[in-house]
């Protein structure tokens, strides 16, 4: 992925059906990632660009992994947001193994909510932590924000944060089961919003597998869009994820995708998906940056027996729908 910001500033004005036909050849509707380097090896990455001009990611594995990068192009390993696990991980995650952080910045604070559980279980947790800079090691930990049981329709895994123009504060999260929910929050504690107790329901599969997992909510251009990740994740060259969006004109939904179909009936318009040896995409986080907006996702590498890497490309919204290249 070429640094050259006049080049990118050409190419986002660009319609994305000429987008589509400047792809190379083999690569079908669906670009290559964009051009990373040093330590790439991540799953479920989030990042953000802090006010040093630092680029801080943070992935699933360990206290969550931290990579730092100074041109979004070279990362190297960081430690991990944490020192040492909290206490109160061990109920969720035996092993301590913190899972799908997101990152954002509100209010002179970093906030990074994150996820507690084990394959295949509802007992799962959403925890928050802040930080005033951001960095690797200087996490505080808030305790948790939601939580999930066996008895639960839903998991409590894979949050996001939505800030809306309003001012209103949205958490959404869910994997399998009744798929994607959302909860509000209040700014004031990143808990639960006391007054408002909903949890809303965006988007699942009824029938047939439940894979849905990982959403992403952006607003651009007066719609709100559910990005989220379908299908099998974590299997090597055998994944079968792939990332898909839709929209609504409000941050509750209903959100639909290109074609009419509903995101609470298996509806989803495909973003990116398994193209040569970039396998199983998915685990996706949009960040905005001086040169447009960044899909930032793993693949698994089939020149590298399945090892999860990182993806990162640039998202063009001229046709009403975000278009990767």
């Amino acid at each position: 992925m070429s640094r050259s910001t006049p080049r990118r500033t050409t190419l986002l004005a660009l319609p994305a059906a000429l987008l589509l036909a400047l792809m190379p050849a083999g690569a079908a509707a669906y670009p290559n990632p964009g051009h990373v380097t040093g330590d790439i090896v991540v799953h479920d990455p989030t990042m953000i660009r802090a006010s040093d001009g630092q680029y801080l990611l943070y992935s699933t594995h360990g206290y969550i992994e931290a990579r730092m990068s100074t041109d979004r192009i070279t990362f190297r390993r960081a430690g991990n947001a944490f020192n040492s696990p909290p206490s109160w991980w061990s109920r969720y995650s035996p092993g301590n193994d913190a899972w799908a952080p997101d990152i954002s910045y509100h209010g002179g604070s970093y906030r990074m909510y994150y996820s507690l559980s084990t394959f295949g279980s509802r007992n799962s947790a959403i925890g928050l932590a802040t930080s005033t800079s951001g960095k690797p090691g200087t996490w505080t930990d808030r305790g948790a924000v939601y939580t999930s049981s066996s008895s639960s329709d839903y998991n409590a895994i894979d949050p996001h944060l939505f800030v809306d123009d309003d001012g209103k504060w949205w958490l959404t999260f869910g994997s399998w089961w009744t798929g994607i929910k959302m909860i509000r929050i209040d700014p004031s504690t990143g808990k639960q919003h006391a007054s408002d107790t909903t949890r809303y329901s965006l988007a699942s599969r009824p029938t047939g597998t439940k894979a849905i997992e990982g959403p992403t909510l952006v607003k651009r251009n007066g719609y709100y869009y559910l990005f989220a990740s379908y299908d099998t994740c974590c299997a090597g060259t055998n994944s079968t994820y792939k990332i898909k969006v839709g929209r609504a004109t409000k941050p509750t939904g209903p959100f639909y995708d290109r074609n009419g179909v509903s995101m609470m009936n298996n509806g989803g318009t495909l973003v990116l998906e398994s193209h040569g040896r970039y396998i199983g995409p998915g685990g996706q986080h949009v960040m905005k940056d001086v040169d447009g907006d960044l899909l930032v996702y793993h693949y698994y590498d089939g020149q590298a027996n399945g090892t999860p890497k990182l993806g990162v490309n640039l998202l063009n919204w001229s046709s009403g729908w975000p278009v990767a290249y």
